[in-house]
């Protein structure tokens, strides 16, 4: 496949003029300079296409905007592969920074892996806003692995950062959901690394920024509510790792009860699942009731929306 660029740097944006500048005068940084700015806005009803057609006319780099109806970011993930023209893709959020070196080292440890044909992709460390690694850093410098032994076996957690080849991202499109869904990137880096090896570097090349504003966690509950089925598909799909991360299961099952509890669906998907799921899924959905409901109660007292 022939590409025009070796990165396209990607940015999700729904109504984030005022921290996209943070992501521009990163790209301007860089010492890397073979890559295009891939902005993806998913119906911003801010100043973000006027912001972005400014930058275009005089950035130092190639800008792409591609601006479509609000459907998530699963879906702006999906668009932005498709018209991606670079081979490495390599997500940086529209309220967030990088190291003025990153594009460079991520090409250089791109080209030290010998058969680049058995890899996705490269990933690196975070810090935060003070210059603080951001979670755990991976068990050697230099790591080869999967994002399922990473999560499962070594229990590594905390923001992490990294690019994918784009070939990758077009066979592994995020599923088809609702408007304002959250889709938990998750699945797609776990259905990756089922065929694919991922290289972690113990090397911080992005800046998280933690917005108030913008994360799961400040998501409205009808949003991660509608997220409950892609807790389940997770599940299924990876239920071979239960035995050595059973906290993480039963994390995940108890925000599936905690997010139905919030729609009508609690009781006609607990009948589903003892009508047709396994018996291991059944039961750990079982489990996680309780802790469910504790959040689920959690969330009512605090008055989340």
């Amino acid at each position: 496949m022939s590409w025009t660029y070796r990165f396209s740097v990607f940015t999700p944006t729904y109504n984030r003029a005022h921290t996209l500048p943070r992501v521009y005068e990163a790209l301007g940084a860089q010492t890397f300079r073979d890559f295009e700015w891939l902005i993806v806005d998913d119906g911003s009803t801010d100043n973000t296409e006027s912001l972005v057609s400014s930058w275009a006319r005089v950035a130092p780099f190639p800008v792409n905007y591609l601006r479509k109806a609000n459907g998530g970011k699963h879906s702006a993930f999906n668009a932005g592969s498709v018209a991606a023209r670079g081979e490495l893709f390599l997500n940086l959020d529209s309220d967030d920074s990088c190291m003025p070196h990153a594009l460079e080292r991520f090409d250089w440890h791109w080209r030290q892996i010998p058969d680049r044909s058995r890899f996705s992709g490269v990933t690196a460390l975070c810090v935060d806003s003070d210059g603080h690694t951001v979670g755990d850093r991976f068990p050697a410098d230099v790591f080869d692995s999967d994002s399922l032994e990473i999560t499962h076996r070594y229990h590594i957690r905390g923001e992490k950062w990294g690019f994918q080849r784009t070939d990758v991202m077009r066979r592994f499109p995020f599923p088809d959901a609702p408007p304002r869904t959250y889709v938990g990137e998750g699945i797609i880096w776990a259905r990756i690394a089922r065929e694919f090896k991922t290289r972690f570097v113990n090397e911080a090349l992005r800046t998280y920024f933690h917005d108030p504003t913008g994360r799961l966690m400040n998501r409205p509950i009808k949003i991660q509510a509608a997220s409950a089925p892609f807790y389940l598909t997770y599940i299924r799909e990876n239920l071979d790792w239960l035995a050595r991360s059973p906290r993480y299961f039963l994390g995940a099952v108890a925000n599936y009860n905690r997010y139905n509890l919030h729609t009508d669906r609690f009781l006609s998907s607990v009948r589903e699942c003892l009508r047709s799921e396994r018996l291991t899924v059944t039961v750990l959905i079982a489990a996680g009731i309780p802790p469910g409901v504790c959040l689920y109660l959690s969330d009512r007292i605090r008055g989340l929306p």
